[in-house]
């Protein structure tokens, strides 16, 4: 029955599903509702729990069927085999309680089926809109991190693959050949290095539940770190910077994808010169920890990180505010994680403020 415009009125919800087992307790309650309807006023509104899972989720519905009061105050559920027992007991009680908050209509119509859908659509449009708004603010930053980020080793592999072309004309053919050979080298380090951000950016685009495409072999990880550490030489260099190895000899083989290990290594061996003060220290550890796991350490002496902060910086975009004039977007760690993660393996940090961060992961033994 339509609600009256000049009178309040009991406003009911009965939620039914379609198990047969259910079927005969919401046909029984349905007849003796309608027949209720006969001689008092009030609105009843049949709901497909299928149909309707939002209000189901809303009203916290356990069972099948539920008949939900929702005028007048207080909202009461009742539920299970015996409606009809339990509306018998109650329905005195219910028409009571419409007479005496008479004339508060809004009551009813803020608690009407309509404005809650209406609520929760404005929440959810709210909750989408702000993802929105983070993925353009994310693309802004990408386009911000290729202009910026991208430019230094285009120009140093621009410069060398120009130098080649006065090492043609050295005098001394020996001394062109080493020449070319160490300009072909650096050019080639700074390609990958574009090739290994534009892949950053690329997997951070994707989102935290994309797949990575594992490339699992056996791998050798110290002719892989001393590789990573021959290319970053000129950058501990420049800041003077002491490097120290403790990679033994006998390490087992991992399972792993070279490429993205490589990746993790230069990420965490890049922040390290990043921020460790000139005239510091960077060490790099492996460990055989144990028979199924190596561990692999990169330690520095620069600022460290606030206790309360090690496990944002591996959230995307994070970064301390300290942080925010350096280069790039904090993608870095990010993506480490989900390297790691993705081989079955723990990546953390342990560090101390003023003194320095050792950031460290695990990796399986190959067999």
């Amino acid at each position: 029955m339509p609600p009256l415009e000049t009178a309040n009125l009991l406003k009911l919800l009965l939620f039914v599903d379609e198990r047969a087992a259910t079927q005969g307790y919401a046909q029984e309650i349905q007849a003796y509702l309608q027949g209720l309807q006969q001689q008092d006023d009030f609105e009843l509104e049949v709901l497909e729990i299928s149909e309707n899972p939002d209000l189901a989720e809303h009203f916290r519905l356990v069972a099948a069927p539920s008949l939900v009061k929702i005028y007048p105050a207080p909202r009461q559920t009742l539920a299970g085999g015996d409606l009809v027992a339990q509306v018998k007991r109650w329905w005195s009680q219910w028409l009571a309680d419409v007479t005496s908050q008479g004339g508060d209509q809004a009551e009813s119509d803020r608690y009407s089926v309509t404005q809650i859908r209406l609520a929760e659509d404005l929440f959810r449009l709210k909750r989408e809109n702000a993802e929105l708004n983070e993925q353009l603010q994310f693309k802004d930053q990408v386009l911000a991190m290729l202009a910026h980020d991208l430019r230094s080793p285009l120009t140093a592999a621009a410069i060398a693959v120009e130098t080649l072309e006065l090492a043609h004309t050295h005098e001394d053919p020996e001394r062109a050949a080493q020449l070319k050979h160490q300009l072909y080298k650096h050019a080639r380090t700074q390609f990958r290095v574009m090739n290994r951000m534009i892949n950053d950016i690329l997997q951070a685009a994707q989102g935290k539940n994309s797949g990575l495409n594992l490339q699992l072999r056996s791998l050798q990880l110290r002719p892989l770190c001393e590789d990573v550490l021959s290319q970053l030489t000129l950058r501990f260099a420049a800041k003077d910077l002491t490097l120290i190895q403790d990679i033994p000899q006998d390490l087992p083989d991992v399972y792993a994808d070279g490429e993205l290990i490589r990746q993790v290594l230069t990420n965490l061996l890049e922040n390290a010169i990043k921020y460790t003060p000139p005239q510091g220290t960077i060490t790099v550890a492996i460990l055989h920890r144990t028979a199924q796991k190596v561990q692999v350490s990169v330690a520095d002496t620069g600022l460290g990180i606030p206790a309360e902060k090690r496990d944002l910086i591996f959230e995307g975009h994070f970064r301390l505010k300290r942080d925010e004039a350096q280069e790039g977007f904090g993608i870095g760690l990010a993506l480490c994680r989900k390297v790691i993660q993705a081989h079955y393996g723990n990546i953390w940090v342990d560090s101390t403020p003023q003194k320095g961060s050792c950031f460290q992961f695990t990796l399986p033994v190959y067999r």
